[in-house]
């Protein structure tokens, strides 16, 4: 073979190394690791989605891998092979509270992952007990701001646990609005409200979709949400960021891959799952869920994710919470 044959040979072999994760993307089952167990609304938008993109993508497969808050399955999708076959959710928690939550993590939120896109937006909810807040004459957010201050060290409230999008919300609201409240840890989200129902803790602010059930029936009072703006979920409910310009604490997931993986393969992920996120059938589907979808490019997700992470810098420093 000639020096110019041999050097075509070398030139189309490299192409197609280069274009194998692609095209292994497009050919293998892909796996989606959800860093959560089945059951709960990250897993339900995942399943979702995967379905949706059986069509560009081929077969998807959801690969439940929870405990630690997350980080277990975060970490399979930081350490796997950067070619397109393992992709995964992160989340508030993953991605923003985690890293300043525990003093040992096993991966880097900053530097380890590359974003696809955010999946969806839920708000979070300020509720109090709906009896309790007719006994205390309690009817909005400004209502219980009073209350608090014309009572210091009577009110208490609840959360999923320390660190939990609950707790660093409440601090959050805590120091915005000059107030104290007991913060009372339970193991979950559940139990949290469980208590709440049972009037152990005066009020929550819990995730809009496991809140509303107990809002609709009566049993629970929304007094403001913690979105910059407020839902259409929830008509005439303010936003708590009328009362504190600029506050936002809403729950949020989206996909990421593990860093390195090729711009060409992040790409064809993209537009797989923006535009699954984007049909009327996705949107329904999560509208049951009151989750909102957010599509965005790769880069519009990593700059929101670094933000979301210097924002809960400073509130995980200032609850002083720590899991370890």
């Amino acid at each position: 073979m000639n020096r110019r044959n041999l050097l075509l040979c070398a030139t189309a072999l490299a192409g197609s190394f280069a274009a194998a994760p692609l095209a292994l993307a497009q050919d293998a089952p892909i796996r989606l690791v959800v860093p959560y167990a089945p059951g709960g609304p990250i897993d339900a938008t995942a399943r979702a989605l995967a379905e949706r993109v059986r069509e560009s993508l081929g077969v998807v497969v959801i690969d439940n891998k929870p405990g630690a808050g997350g980080n277990i399955g975060a970490d399979v999708v930081a350490k796997a092979a950067p070619d397109g076959l393992t992709i995964g959710i992160s989340a508030t928690a993953t991605h923003a509270v985690n890293p300043w939550l525990y003093s040992r993590m096993p991966y880097d939120a900053a530097k380890d992952f590359v974003g696809i896109t955010q999946m969806v937006r839920v708000p979070n909810v300020v509720v109090v007990n709906a009896a309790r807040a007719e006994q205390l004459n309690i009817h909005s957010l400004a209502d219980l701001i009073a209350y608090a201050k014309a009572n210091p060290a009577k009110l208490n409230y609840g959360s999923g646990g320390n660190g939990s999008a609950g707790h660093l919300a409440g601090e959050m609201f805590k120091q915005r609005a000059g107030i104290y409240a007991l913060h009372i840890p339970y193991r979950g989200a559940s139990p949290a409200q469980l208590a709440l129902l049972a009037g152990e803790v005066d009020f929550n602010i819990d995730n809009l979709a496991a809140a509303a059930p107990n809002i609709r029936a009566g049993k629970l009072k929304a007094l403001a949400v913690t979105s910059l703006e407020p839902s259409p979920m929830l008509p005439g409910v303010p936003a708590l960021s009328s009362l504190y310009k600029g506050f936002s604490v809403d729950t949020w997931w989206g996909l990421v891959a593990p860093h390195g993986t090729p711009k060409a393969v992040v790409a064809k992920l993209n537009k797989a799952f923006t535009d699954a996120l984007k049909t009327p059938e996705t949107k329904t589907r999560f509208a049951a869920l009151l989750a909102e979808p957010v599509p965005t490019t790769p880069e519009q997700f990593d700059a929101f994710m670094a933000s979301e992470r210097a924002k809960y810098q400073q509130v995980v420093r200032a609850s002083g919470a720590k899991v370890d």
